[in-house]
């Protein structure tokens, strides 16, 4: 893989650490979020979808991007089937692409789609293929995607968005059931959720950074009180098997149904649905939380936690598998509430949501549809640049 984008994290939609925001955060989640009484900073949404089958908030536009075996429009290609996790890359010219996974077997992989600097589309193209249940990943500082297979024996395939046919398996960040991983630029290490009742949070160390080549693969053991924040601990563990099921997985904390990651000022936010959490986990002090635990508020938005993107005002927007099928929202002063919702999709699930660089505009599909055929969204509205 080309390093030339290295250290360009910025321009995917990430952020560096700065000065004072690990305790910008210690005292925003100083206790769990909770679900707020009222509208959020968007407003509420519409009593009414719109067009594409949306319900937004005031001021939002969507359309739709790409429908799973039709031409995406403007290019001469058909998009893939069960369309989940994604990331978007900037490119030179100012516009950039979202790169999408597959999540079906036979023949998973990820596709992409090329967008101008005004947001037309220009392109669209198959970058992997021949992988199998390709959930969701990230987006490396350097420029590539990491895409997830989530079965037993699964691996990580590192992407070139803008190559089609291409992707290299990188083994040495283990052989599980993969979900996300999340790539922390300044401690030079990526954290890997995994899909199971019994999965682990994994941190992988790379022996020649950024190559992820070779490396040391770690599952983390955890002690105290999660809703007060417990310290973490790293066991080593080999790359061949998963976790729990090795000598080294007695030592290490079960994360049941670990699924989206993502990384941004510091922290690496990353979700588990069998027990409804938002977790957060600093790396510099090695401190984890849980920001928002459903069984807390019977009553909150958030159920079937799932991918989950940053925006430029640290603002969490969390997809939902099942349940209401919404997009909810986790601000930096712990409210979670609703900021969009899918309608007629029963049985679907919500994944790959990503900004665009500039953050103005939010991708994400619903993966199997009204009609088990998935659809690529783009919400474009008046997101905040500031919490």
């Amino acid at each position: 893989m080309h390093r030339r984008h290295f250290l360009r994290f910025s321009a995917l939609g990430g952020s560096t650490l700065a000065l004072g925001s690990l305790g910008f955060w210690r005292n925003v989640y100083a206790a769990p979020a909770t679900p707020s009484v009222g509208a959020g900073p968007y407003g509420p949404l519409a009593d009414s979808p719109d067009a594409q089958g949306l319900r937004l908030p005031r001021g939002f536009t969507s359309r739709v991007i790409a429908r799973s075996g039709d031409v995406v429009p403007g290019t001469d290609y058909a998009w893939h089937m069960a369309p989940d996790g994604g990331a978007c890359f900037a490119q030179p010219d100012g516009g950039w692409i979202y790169a999408c996974n597959s999540e079906t077997t036979p023949d998973g992989g990820v596709s992409s789609v090329r967008f101008d600097a005004k947001g037309n589309v220009t392109g669209a193209w198959r970058i992997l293929s021949g992988t199998h249940v390709n959930c969701a990943g990230g987006p490396t500082p350097w420029g590539t995607w990491l895409s997830c297979e989530e079965h037993p024996r699964g691996l990580v395939w590192e992407c070139e968005p803008s190559r089609p046919g291409q992707g290299v398996a990188r083994p040495a960040l283990g052989a599980f059931t993969h979900e996300a991983v999340a790539v922390d630029p300044i401690g030079r290490r990526l954290y890997l959720t995994e899909d199971t009742p019994t999965g682990r949070l994994y941190r992988f160390t790379s022996a020649k950074w950024p190559s992820l080549e070779e490396g040391t693969l770690e599952a983390a053991r955890v002690t105290g009180d999660p809703r007060t924040g417990v310290k973490v601990q790293w066991v080593p563990v080999s790359p061949q098997a998963p976790a729990a099921m090795q000598a080294a997985g007695r030592e290490t904390t079960a994360f049941p149904g670990g699924e989206g990651c993502w990384y941004d000022g510091g922290v690496v936010y990353f979700t588990t649905k069998h027990d409804n959490r938002v977790w957060a986990l600093t790396p510099l002090t090695g401190r984890l939380e849980v920001l928002y635990d459903a069984a807390t508020y019977p009553s909150a938005p958030l159920r079937g936690v799932d991918n989950v993107t940053v925006s430029r005002a640290r603002e969490l927007f969390i997809c939902e598998d099942g349940d209401d099928l919404q997009m909810c929202l986790l601000t930096p002063d712990r409210k979670v509430t609703p900021f969009l919702q899918v309608m007629g999709h029963a049985g679907s699930e919500l994944a790959g949501a990503a900004f665009s660089p500039d953050g103005k505009r939010l991708y994400f599909s619903s993966q199997r549809g009204s009609d088990r055929r998935g659809v690529t969204y783009e919400v474009k509205g008046p997101f905040r640049a500031r919490g």
